[in-house]
């Protein structure tokens, strides 16, 4: 394998990484935000919640940043298609993300009912539209986004920013999102909160869990009978050139495909499921640290899944297959891709260290701050 399509292949398994530490760490605290109101049932319960995600959720945004990073640096005509084909939903899914901080500031500040009523549905608002519009991202990358590009490279989008938020598969993507993070958040809950909070998430959790599997299954199950993208002899080590002939065809079943080549691949969406379910039993058996983690395999088994059934693609045309954005033709060039790797040895490895090191020194339960504690949400 020459040295440029080895680095192509890498930063498709970081970008991989990235979207599963988005996915794990992001998503736990959104799943925390949504579930406030609902194992929360008095001010100091809800207190308790955010205080229990409060030392950690600035940090987690990170792995946000990393995963944006990494598209605009190493995938550049990636990011500058999907940020213009999905600039609507992108706009939505900001806007959440910057209520969320200023809920986390104000939301305490006046001790009034219906001022921090208010900002507690901001949470709920802010913590489960990002997970919805993140798996129906996903969803709607599978079914193909309907795009294409000018003889100058102009791109051109041709369907409504409408049918990528409701069409079905992409709702249920959203939906099968939303319930990871609330398992996620759940298992949160339970390792840091004490009662009754934690007898709310173990039952909230367990159930999302259950859930996640089903819907996992029945996409499965789903994008199996869908039109999938087959790229025939493709050249891994052509130059990045969006523009440059590719020849791509539509069948049916075909993100089936390297699966089928590959039996053994059929452990990793195997996993997931066995995960998923392990984990609810986990929560009912109160064995919260495992639960945490074994949910945070079903993220990577999810996620794997997509990435092992669409490789090489990274974002295929329904206007114009031959126009699709893959591995082999929307990364950056080699001198980028080795200075990106070389960058990303020391710094992401210190943002695990970190993050354990932060995790460590504030484990511990929490229990509902005082009225009069300044310090605290």
């Amino acid at each position: 394998m020459d040295a440029y399509v080895f680095l192509k292949v890498l930063w498709w398994l970081l970008l991989g990484v990235l979207l599963m530490g988005l996915a794990i760490m992001v998503g736990m605290d959104m799943g925390v935000g949504a579930l406030m109101r609902f194992v929360g049932k008095t001010d100091g319960e809800r207190r308790e919640a955010l205080n229990i995600v409060g030392p950690h959720w600035d940090g987690n945004q990170v792995w946000f940043i990393l995963g944006g990073g990494a598209i605009f640096a190493a995938f550049p005509s990636l990011y500058a298609t999907s940020f213009s084909v999905f600039y609507i939903v992108m706009i939505l899914l900001l806007f959440s993300m910057i209520m969320r901080p200023v809920a986390f500031e104000y939301r305490s500040k006046v001790p009034t009912e219906k001022w921090r009523a208010t900002w507690d549905w901001v949470f709920l608002i802010s913590g489960a539209l990002p997970m919805i519009i993140y798996g129906a991202a996903i969803g709607n990358i599978l079914e193909g986004v309907g795009f294409h590009f000018g003889w100058d490279g102009q791109y051109y989008q041709t369907e409504s920013f409408i049918w990528y938020l409701l069409n079905p598969f992409a709702i249920l993507s959203g939906v099968l999102a939303l319930s990871m993070a609330i398992y996620q958040g759940s298992a949160m809950l339970m390792i840091r909160g004490v009662d009754p909070i934690y007898s709310r998430a173990k039952k909230i959790g367990s159930v999302a869990g259950v859930l996640s599997a089903i819907l996992f299954v029945v996409g499965g199950i789903w994008i199996s009978a869908k039109t999938g993208y087959v790229l025939h002899d493709a050249d891994p080590s052509m130059p990045a050139n969006i523009s440059a002939a590719q020849n791509v065809t539509r069948e049916a079943g075909a993100w089936l495909n390297n699966y089928h080549s590959a039996p053994i691949l059929w452990l990793v969406p195997l996993i997931g499921i066995l995960a998923m379910l392990a984990g609810s039993f986990a929560m009912r058996a109160q064995k919260a640290g495992l639960a945490w983690w074994l949910g945070a395999i079903s993220w990577i088994s999810i996620l794997g899944t997509v990435g092992i059934s669409m490789f090489p693609f990274l974002m295929p045309s329904s206007d114009n297959p031959a126009q699709s954005i893959t591995v082999w033709n929307g990364t950056g060039s080699q001198y980028n891709l080795i200075w990106m790797t070389i960058f990303t040895a020391i710094f992401v490895p210190t943002i695990l260290a970190y993050t354990t090191w932060c995790f460590n020194v504030m484990r511990g339960k929490v229990k509902a701050p005082a009225a009069s504690d300044d310090h605290a949400y």
